[in-house]
Order: C-alpha cells, then sequence, then structure tokens
C-alpha cells in the first residue's frame, strides 16, 4: 500500500529528522563567535604580558597579532582539506590516532579554561565599577572583588550553557550583537585614545622585556645570563604574551557552519578576525601603557586595564564616568561571548572525538527538542563551573595555565598541515604561501617557519611557565588516558554485542514523527523547492549539484528517503536511531556541510518509492524532483517514466495543471523532462 498521506493510518509514520548539523551561518556570524574569544583577550592580555616582561608587553602583543595572521592560514588549509578539519582530524591523518587524541586533550584543557578566564574577568570588570562608582551615590561598602567574580562567572557560564543546548543559530546571533556593541566601543576608545595622547604628549613603552621569579619559572637561576634583546629573551617574553593569539581552533571548529561559498567564507571571516583583534588588543594595550600612570597601571588596574585607560583620558570627570561604565558593559559581553565560544569549540572538538567511537555512545545522543549534543556540552561546562571555582577569581593563574593548551594546540596543528604536504598529494583548494618548486619538488618554506617558530615557543613556555606546565600536563594526560581507555572499552563492547563496525563516523540524530506532511511541519517557507530523492549513501552526486546551484534564499531542499518497508508501518519506534537510515543521513550531512547549503531530510515507508516521492511532491507544492541514476535496476529513461506515471497517478483530473520537472543526474550526465 503506497503513502498517502489524507490517511490517518499511514500519516503517522512520516518521519521528520532533526539535527543541529544542518543550519549554516553567515562568515560575519562566524567571525563574530571566533572575535569573541580572541578580541576578548584585550581585557586581560595587557596586565598578565606586563606582570611577566614588565612595559615592553605592548610590542610584544603586537608581534602575536602579527603572527596570528599566519597560524590563521595553517587552519585555512587544514579546512580546504576537510570540512571538519580541526585539531583531531588533521593530526590523525597525519600521525595517527595516539597523537590525535594527545593533541585534542591538550586542545581540551585551552577550551575548558577559556571561558573561566573570560567569564572571572568580565567579573572583575563589572566589580571594579560597582567599587568605583557606588560611593559616588552614597553607598560605601567595598564589595569583594574574587567572590563577586566567580559567581558572576558561574552565572554567565550556565547562561552560555542553555543557549548552546538550544543550538548555534541561536548563540551566533548574540556573538554578532556583541561584536556590533564592541565596534562602536572600540572606536570610541581609539579616537578618545589618540586625543588624549595628542593633548598630553606620549612616550613609547620601552622595547626591552623585564624579567622576574614568576616569568622565568626553572630558568630564573640562569636570569644573569638572559639578554632580554638577545633571541632567546625575545623569544622567551614572545611565549608569555602568546595568549593574545588564542581561538584560532575555533574558526576551525565552525568552519563546518559556515554557509557557501565555505572557503571564501572561511578566508573573510579570517581576515576580519585578524583586522578587528589587531586594531583593538593592541591599540588597547599601547594606549593602556601610554596613558594610565605606571604608579597605578599594575598596582590598582592590573586586573581590568580597559576601565582604568576610560578614566585617565582627557575630560570631564563625569563623561569619563560613563565611558568607563560603557568600557565595563562591552567587556562584560564580549569576556562572556568568549565563555560562548569555549562552549561551541569544545563541543565541536568532543564531537569530532565521539564520530571516530572513542567517547562513549551515550554522550552523542542529540537533545530531543533541539538535536544539539547537548550531553558533551554539559561535560564542558561541568569543567569549566569545576575551573571557576578553583581558581577563586585569580585571572593571573588561569591566564599562566591557559597558555599550554593554546600553543601545544597550535605546534601539533603545524606539524600535521607540514606532514601532509608530503603525505597527501591531493589538490589544495588553498595553501599557505611561501612554497618554492625545485624539480617538481615543493618545499614549504612558509609552513616550515611557522611550526618552528611555534615550537620553540611552546619549549620555552614548559620551563618558563610552571603553573602552565605542571596543570596542563596533568590535564592532558588525564584526558588523553580517558580517552584511551574509553576506546578500549567501547571496542570491547561492540565485539561483544556483535555490533558490525562501519567504516567512518555516524551522524546522531532525530526521529520525529509528524501528523501529516505538510509544508508547515516541514518548515518550507520559501517560494521555491527542491525534491532531492536519495537512497544510496554511495550515491548521491544529484545532492551535491542540486546545492551547489540553488539560490538558497529563494529555495527549499527537501531530501526524501523513499524506505521500502514490510506492509503498513516501519517496524520498532521510530524516535530510536536506525542504524541503515543514520548511515545515508551522515553521507547526505557530509555533502551539506561540504556545500554550505541546508535541506530538510525526510523518511516515508511505503513498498513504492516512486509513488512515495511523487505524492509527497504532490503534497508539498513542489517545482522540481531531482533523483540519482539508478546502481542498475533501470535505465535512466525507466525511472523518468516510473515517476511520471506516477506523479499522474497523484495529480487529480479536475485540478488546474501544475507544472513539475524532473531531472535524473549522474556522472557528467543529466535527463530532464518537464510535465
Amino acid at each position: 500500500m503506497p503513502y498517502i498521506p489524507q490517511s490517518k493510518k499511514t500519516a503517522r509514520n512520516v518521519i521528520l529528522v532533526t539535527t543541529a548539523m544542518l543550519s549554516f551561518i553567515s562568515f560575519w556570524r562566524a567571525a563574530a563567535i571566533v572575535l569573541c574569544d580572541i578580541a576578548s583577550t584585550v581585557y586581560y592580555i595587557g596586565g598578565i604580558a606586563e606582570h611577566a616582561i614588565g612595559k615592553a608587553a605592548p610590542w610584544f602583543i603586537l608581534g602575536v597579532m602579527l603572527f596570528s595572521y599566519a597560524v590563521r592560514a595553517v587552519y585555512i588549509e587544514s579546512c580546504g582539506m576537510f570540512v571538519r578539519g580541526g585539531v583531531y582530524r588533521v593530526v590523525k591523518e597525519a600521525m595517527g590516532g595516539t597523537l590525535a587524541k594527545l593533541s585534542v586533550s591538550a586542545l581540551m584543557f585551552d577550551y575548558v579554561l577559556t571561558g573561566p578566564i573570560s567569564a572571572v574577568s568580565a567579573g572583575q570588570y563589572l566589580v571594579g565599577l560597582f567599587n568605583t562608582t557606588l560611593p559616588h551615590v552614597g553607598f560605601h561598602r567595598h564589595l569583594p572583588p574574587d567572590l563577586f567574580s566567580v559567581l558572576f562567572a558561574i552565572a554567565v557560564t550556565l547562561y552560555f550553557w542553555w543557549q548552546n543546548v538550544k543550538g548555534i543559530p541561536e548563540s551566533s546571533d548574540k556573538a554578532l550583537k556583541i561584536m556590533a556593541v564592541t565596534t562602536v566601543m572600540g572606536v570610541m576608545m581609539i579616537v578618545w585614545s589618540l586625543f588624549t595622547l595628542w593633548s598630553k604628549g606620549f612616550t613609547w613603552p620601552p622595547l626591552s622585556p623585564v624579567f622576574n621569579g614568576e616569568s622565568l619559572g626553572w630558568l630564573f637561576p640562569l636570569k644573569n645570563r638572559i639578554n632580554p634583546l638577545g633571541l632567546f629573551g625575545l623569544a622567551i617574553a614572545f611565549g608569555h604574551s602568546l595568549l593574545a593569539m588564542s581561538g584560532e581552533e575555533s574558526l576551525a571548529q565552525v568552519y563546518r557552519e559556515i554557509e557557501a561559498p565555505k572557503l571564501q567564507n572561511l578566508k573573510r571571516a579570517a581576515f576580519i578576525v585578524f583586522l578587528f583583534s589587531m586594531l583593538l588588543t593592541t591599540l588597547g594595550t599601547f594606549f593602556a601603557a601610554m596613558i594610565i600612570p605606571d604608579s597605578v597601571r599594575m598596582s590598582q588596574f592590573s586586573d581590568n586595564l580597559m576601565s582604568g585607560l576610560a578614566m585617565y583620558l582627557v575630560g570631564p570627570t563625569q563623561l569619563k564616568l560613563l565611558f568607563q561604565a560603557f568600557v565595563v558593559f562591552v567587556g562584560f559581553l564580549i569576556l562572556s561571548g568568549a565563555v560562548n565560544t569555549s562552549i561551541i569549540g569544545s563541543n565541536g572538538v568532543l564531537n569530532r572525538i565521539g564520530e571516530d567511537r572513542i567517547l562513549p555512545e551515550f554522550l552523542r545522543r542529540p537533545h530531543p527538542r533541539f538535536g544539539t549534543s547537548s550531553r558533551l556540552i554539559n561535560l564542558t561546562v561541568g569543567l569549566q563551573l569545576l575551573t571557576i571555582l578553583l581558581c577563586r577569581g585569580n585571572i593571573y593563574v588561569l591566564g599562566e595555565a591557559y597558555a599550554f593548551g593554546v600553543i601545544w594546540s597550535f605546534v601539533f596543528k603545524a606539524l600535521a598541515v607540514l606532514m601532509l604536504r608530503y603525505k597527501d598529494k591531493t589538490h589544495r583548494e588553498w595553501k599557505v604561501p611561501l612554497n618554492v618548486k625545485i624539480k617538481g619538488f615543493e618545499i614549504p618554506i612558509g609552513l616550515a617557519v611557522i611550526f618552528l617558530i611555534l615550537f620553540l615557543t611552546a619549549c620555552l613556555n614548559l620551563v618558563t611557565k610552571k603553573a602552565a606546565t605542571i596543570s596542563g600536563s596533568i590535564f592532558t594526560l588525564s584526558f588523553f588516558i580517558i580517552f584511551l581507555i574509553s576506546e578500549k572499552l567501547n571496542e570491547r563492547k561492540r565485539k561483544e554485542e556483535g555490533v558490525l563496525i562501519h567504516e567512518g563516523h555516524i551522524d546522531r540524530v532525530n526521529f520525529n514523527r509528524v501528523d501529516l506532511l505538510t509544508s508547515e511541519a516541514c518548515h518550507l517557507v520559501k517560494p521555491r523547492r527542491v525534491l532531492v530523492a536519495v537512497r544510496d549513501p554511495k550515491n548521491l552526486v544529484h545532492l551535491q549539484k542540486v546545492l551547489e546551484e540553488i539560490n538558497p534564499d529563494e529555495t527549499d531542499v527537501i531530501v526524501l528517503s523513499a524506505k521500502v518497508a514490510k506492509g503498513l508501518h516501519l517496524e520498532g519506534d521510530v524516535s530510536q536511531p536506525m542504524s541503515e537510515d543514520e548511515q545515508l543521513l551522515t553521507h547526505v550531512i557530509k555533502i551539506v556541510e561540504k556545500v554550505g547549503r541546508s535541506v530538510i531530510p525526510v523518511i516515508l515507508p511505503t513498498n513504492d518509492p516512486y509513488y512515495a516521492i511523487a505524492r509527497a511532491a504532490y503534497d508539498l507544492n513542489v517545482q522540481e524532483i531531482v533523483l540519482g541514476k539508478s546502481s542498475g535496476k533501470f535505465a535512466p529513461e525507466v525511472q523518468m517514466e516510473e515517476i511520471a506515471v506516477a506523479w499522474g497517478a497523484v495529480t487529480p483530473l479536475d485540478e488546474e495543471e501544475r507544472h513539475l520537472q524532473i531531472r535524473i543526474i549522474w556522472e557528467g550526465k543529466e535527463l530532464k523532462e518537464n510535465l
């Protein structure tokens, strides 16, 4: 019996597939998500770097920000090779699963600390504003900065936890609004600071770093032998400023969510991130060093440098107080947004680990309402909340530890991309510049130099950052051991249960029943609709071509799987994952992510696939049906005849003529008919 949606008996078997992986965002939103991490460092990097290397910190922060674009180029090349081109995938392809798990363990340390350092810093700015302004309104009680920061950080983390449970379109919208407000603040700060320097005069910060016991770590006994302006001393100072370059991995994680044209939009997002963070972070730290008096800068404003800068600009006190409040408000927004970015990034990393069956399967089950990997989000947020409680509001300790995950994830990434230049000779959509060919042999000079700088900096950080080395090593090794044990347990469980292990990963999706297959149930709102029938995971050429040629602003694409079933209904509970369907949908998602266009997946049980396709096209008011070539059972001409007959069967005789285009697409060929 064919699928007939007007019949209540069969309509209940319609399945609408939902997953957060099928929604895409613009390059502006992608840049905003990453900037909430990178640009937020302006609020705390100046104090942390100056605490370690003295007043020369702005010069080294400038160097780090310039170098950040070179590191970003490494990520762009890897994303051009793999849609899911984060550290884990690239390192695994280049150096194997063991080192991939080790690299992602270090990366998780980065993400777990990104949220806490940003949220605690936001709390420090907020409590500093309260303690400055409340006496002016008659409230003379001093709020405890560290306790307030911890409580505030917990509240912000919980808020963005819920936003990410709802899905990335929700959270990216918040990030975009945050960056719009930050831009206004940044322009005001730059213009006002330049006017202040012009009015009062200025002296450039010194070039020579000043080291202390904390900044030299285990090298402190060699203090008298280290020349601050020598190559060794400059490298140490560079390493203490590297925190300004966090957030690169988030760009790779969010790449899979960027809309088409993907790589072009990624490069646009990368340039926006560079330009914005370069201006805001570099100029902000320079202005603070040149405008705030040395006698109060580190003693009073080390944890809220931008707030102190606002109070030492020229102008009426009342106006400066208002601007200070605005700076703190923006700091609260952007630093809170960095919490959001850390959750998004860590969720992407853990999902990739889960796809390789390293994490327990129950952690990957999608949220029943939103389709997000909420259990992985819960894991990350739980670790962040624990970190907030353990740090007790100390920004410097968080910053020092944070640098460990940042630098080592960069090292693994750069080395992996460098190795893939020789291991994988497939065409790259884009490469890191400075490649020299000698007799057909390519030497990636640019990539090699980036790796060497990162590796040498990481090695120096190991011996100069005690807190980072100890805490980072413990965390990384702990996660690495957990990944190894979990992977072994999963393998043993699958063998005991006799589960067939399929090649590649399987994306988890929600299977939701709908009462009737209608435009409203499928959320179809665009004027043009195309139905793409899919069946064979290895035969999706037609889907990719449709996605590449449509106008996404005008066209909804329905991906229909007509599931041939025995009898009238699907057996079992359709709310539970069905392995064959998930394998097909995993390949659909792979194509959708590669192109960057959204689709609406639907599964229909039937004993007549052509009739089900035609019936669905009629009920959804589709203007075009696209099929792939049959694997051998039918010639394309026979397929065309079958779907034409089915369309005639579902169209009432007394109805006005409806035009439908049918296309059958396969490798390099196409058969088209208008009905």
